[in-house]
């Protein structure tokens, strides 16, 4: 014998059907007159609800809403690497230094105290800028090497051990 199990779809609205009390409410059955007004008044009390919230206010789209209040940009979404792409081209474009000058000049007088802790010495401005270019120069020079022993090994991503490889076929 084969049986067949049939679901249906419930109701797709949810009524609280609360009745008044009465002495005996479990044997108190509602007619349908009773039912059918529940029904219709938890129906517009909704539907108003529904309504009520959604008029009035300040607008949400378009123009009116960005004269009227505040304008809020919201933040960009690039693809990934686009921006690093972005910001390559703009530092290959300029020739400015791209350490400051301020801890550069502390880092090197930091180094300078470790290998001669008793000296006083001093470092006039040009000098300073000599280093920091000469610096920079080298620094950028070793990023372009590693990059290339990284693109040799069919990689995309920059790691240490292309920056080590650099640093050992030069002998540094």
């Amino acid at each position: 014998m084969l049986c067949r199990m049939v679901r249906t779809k419930g109701s797709a609205h949810h009524i609280d059907v609360s009745y008044p009390d009465t002495t005996n409410s479990l044997l108190a059955a509602p007619s349908k007159s009773s039912l059918n007004a529940v029904v219709a008044a938890e129906l517009a009390s909704s539907h108003s609800k529904s309504i009520r919230s959604r008029s009035g206010g300040a607008p949400r789209f378009g123009k009116k809403a960005i004269e009227g209040g505040i304008r809020v940009d919201r933040k960009r979404h690039y693809r990934p690497g686009v921006k690093a792409l972005r910001e390559i081209r703009e530092f290959q474009k300029t020739t400015e230094l791209l350490i400051r000058r301020a801890p550069f000049g502390r880092l090197i007088r930091e180094i300078t105290m470790q290998l001669a802790p008793k000296s006083d010495l001093r470092y006039q401005l040009a000098a300073l800028g000599a280093l920091q270019e000469a610096a920079e120069a080298f620094l950028v020079q070793l990023f372009e090497k590693s990059f290339l022993c990284t693109i040799h090994a069919r990689r995309v991503t920059l790691m240490p051990r292309d920056m080590q490889l650099v640093l050992r076929i030069t002998d540094f």
